[in-house]
């Protein structure tokens, strides 16, 4: 026959095994498990349990990074000019005023191109 003693004694080893199994950190997933086993145990859990992540992220397959050759810059050497082909400079010269530009910014009668001198002349 089951004496008092022994119901007691069982309902508080249920009631301490629930209270330990809900202390266990939850954040870290920790497992308390209390049981009485017979023989040798198979596995270092008590049971198997789901993984607890969510599956990793899968990645798209390697495709190798796309190059694009440019053909090789192209130099072209431009002759020298010769020595007395400079390109032409002129003066301009207002006769109403008889000066030359920019001592003079506008003429009303038109500028007229002068071939330039050794020195120009000095303003008036």
């Amino acid at each position: 026959m089951i004496r008092r003693r022994d119901v007691w004694m069982m309902v508080a080893v249920v009631a301490i095994s629930l209270v330990a199994s809900m202390a266990g950190p939850a954040v870290a997933g920790g497992r308390v498990v209390f049981g009485i086993g017979v023989g040798p145990v198979w596995y270092p859990y008590a049971y198997p349990y789901p993984y607890p992540y969510p599956y990793p992220y899968a990645y798209p397959p390697y495709s190798p990074p796309v190059v694009v050759q440019s053909p090789p810059p192209v130099y072209v050497q431009q002759e020298a000019p010769a020595a007395g082909s400079a390109p032409a400079q002129y003066w301009y010269y207002c006769q109403a005023s008889q000066a030359y530009y920019p001592y003079v910014k506008e003429c009303p009668a038109g500028w007229m191109q002068v071939v330039p001198q050794a020195s120009p002349p000095a303003p008036r």
